[in-house]
Order: structure tokens, then C-alpha cells, then sequence
């Protein structure tokens, strides 16, 4: 079985701290800089392929990828990875961020997603269907609603105190999906 990771962002220095790249700093933690990540021009991807560990000491072929194509058009590069290498949606997790949930929240669903996600609309219009694993990471800090926009709030960097606690809950997200993968094989 072969599986693909896509975190979601938007490509450039710019972006890297941003809370919307909080998908590409999770492929990062997966990736633990074993394996540089490589641009892919016909996926338009930064694709790394690694050999994910799993519960019952297998490891599984995954491939990583973080889509350059900005985030509100995710699924055009989403698409080209699964047509590349013939990866069925439940086969395929999605990590992006979640207004709709706290910083150090998180959820690992197959077909349902936050309310309203640019990213997720783009993959679910370009391969059809919304049967694909999301890992939502919830990236809201705001004490009031009405104190920034979300779509500027996702723009803006992680604090350093905000950054340390998103990273804390990747090994509690990575032991989840272990648990998930083992059942789908």
C-alpha cells in the first residue's frame, strides 16, 4: 500500500511562517530532514518520498508533498499526484489549518472538513469527491471574533509561544495516524 501526505500552504519565504503553512511545517516534522524536498515542475509539487514507520514495525511507501500552486488551488496539484501514481482517495491525508478549532486542537477525519477552506474546495472540486482523510490542525488564537479577518489571520506569522505549541501535538497527530493507517491496510 502507498499513501500521500499533501500539506497545504503557500510556496515562498513570505509564507513559511505563516499559520496557513502549518501543512508544510507538518511534512516537515514527518520528514524530520531526512530527505530534502525536491520540485516536481509536472506535479507542481515539493515532493519527498520516504518510508513511513508504522505500528506493527512495516513501513509504508509515502510521498509527501507540499503543492507550490498557492493555497486556493491545491487540488490542481493534488489531482496530478494522485493521477501520477494511481493513489485512490481514502489513500490520501490532507494536513491544513482549522479557524474552526484552537491552537493545539486537532482532528483526523475521512470526508469532513471545516466549514469554509479554500484549499479543500479547490481538491474536492479537482478530484470529484471529499473522500480523503483531512488532518485539521486548529490554528485560532484570537480572544474576540471580530479582532482580524480570518482570511488575513491566516496570513499572519505564528508567535514563537503559538509555533512551539502547534509543534508539541505533532507526535500526538503521527501516533492517530498510525492507528488509522493500520486499519486501512
Amino acid at each position: 500500500m502507498k499513501l500521500a501526505f499533501i500539506g497545504l500552504g503557500n510556496p515562498g519565504e513570505k509564507y513559511q511562517k505563516n499559520r496557513h503553512n502549518v501543512g508544510f511545517m507538518f511534512l516537515d516534522y514527518l520528514n524530520k530532514g531526512k530527505i530534502k524536498f525536491k520540485f516536481d515542475k509536472y506535479l507542481e509539487s515539493e515532493i519527498a518520498k520516504i518510508d513511513l514507520p508504522t505500528t506493527n514495525n512495516q513501513k509504508l511507501a509515502t510521498i509527501l508533498a507540499k503543492p507550490q500552486t498557492f493555497m486556493n488551488r491545491s487540488g490542481r496539484a493534488l489531482s496530478k499526484i494522485m493521477r501520477n501514481t494511481y493513489l485512490p482517495p481514502k489513500n490520501v491525508f490532507v494536513i491544513h489549518d482549522d479557524l474552526d478549532m484552537r491552537i493545539g486542537q486537532f482532528k483526523i477525519q475521512l470526508g469532513i472538513g471545516p466549514k469554509v477552506h479554500n484549499g479543500l474546495a479547490s481538491i474536492a472540486a479537482s478530484i470529484k469527491t471529499k473522500e480523503f482523510f483531512r488532518i485539521r490542525i486548529g490554528v485560532d488564537n484570537r480572544l474576540h471574533v471580530s479582532d482580524v479577518p480570518g482570511e488575513e489571520y491566516v496570513l499572519e506569522n505564528f508567535t514563537e509561544n503559538e509555533r512551539k505549541s502547534i509543534e508539541s501535538i505533532f507526535p500526538q497527530i503521527f501516533e492517530k495516524l498510525q492507528i488509522i493507517v493500520r486499519n486501512l491496510e
